[in-house]
C-alpha cells in the first residue's frame, strides 16, 4: 500500500540559524510542529478535530545535510508509519527548496502523538471512525 502524503512548504526565518548558519535543532523541531500543523489542517476538520487533543509523546530528529537559510522554503513531507490504538507515529523527510522531490532528504524524522482525554488526564483510545479516518494517511497494510 502506498501511503497518502502531505508535503507543507516552511519558511525558515532568519532567527532559525545558529551559529554555523544552519538550522538550529531547536528550530528543525519548531519547523516540524509548523508542517504538522499545515497538513492536519489540510486534511480536512475530522483529521484535524482528532489531533486537537493530541499530545507529543517523543521525537526523533536525524540529520543527514545541514539545512541553511538559503534553502527556504523547506519541503516537508509526512505521513503516518503507525497507527496504533491511542497513538500515531508521523514520519517526516525534509528537503531544500532547491532539491527534486525524489533525492535523499537532509533531514528525516519522526514524531509519536497519543491521543488524550484532557477531562480524565489520561490517553484514550481511538474509535473505529477515527481510525478509518486516518487509515488513508498510513503505510500499514
Amino acid at each position: 500500500m502506498t501511503a497518502r502524503t502531505y508535503t507543507s512548504h516552511v519558511i525558515v526565518r532568519w532567527s532559525d540559524m545558529d551559529i554555523f548558519k544552519h538550522v538550529n535543532h531547536a528550530r528543525m523541531v519548531t519547523l516540524l510542529e509548523e508542517a504538522r500543523i499545515d497538513s492536519l489542517l489540510s486534511a480536512g476538520p475530522e483529521i484535524a478535530h482528532l489531533f486537537e487533543t493530541s499530545v507529543v509523546a517523543g521525537i526523533e530528529v536525524r540529520y543527514r545535510t545541514p539545512l541553511k537559510h538559503s534553502d527556504s522554503p523547506l519541503a516537508v513531507t509526512m505521513w503516518i508509519e503507525k497507527l496504533r490504538a491511542v497513538d500515531v507515529t508521523l514520519r517526516y523527510e525534509v528537503r531544500s527548496a532547491h532539491a527534486a522531490p525524489d533525492s535523499k532528504p537532509a533531514v528525516t524524522a519522526i514524531t509519536q502523538l497519543a491521543f488524550a482525554d484532557p477531562d480524565a488526564g489520561t490517553l484514550r483510545r481511538l474509535s473505529a471512525d477515527e481510525r478509518a479516518a486516518l487509515s488513508a494517511w498510513t503505510t500499514e497494510d
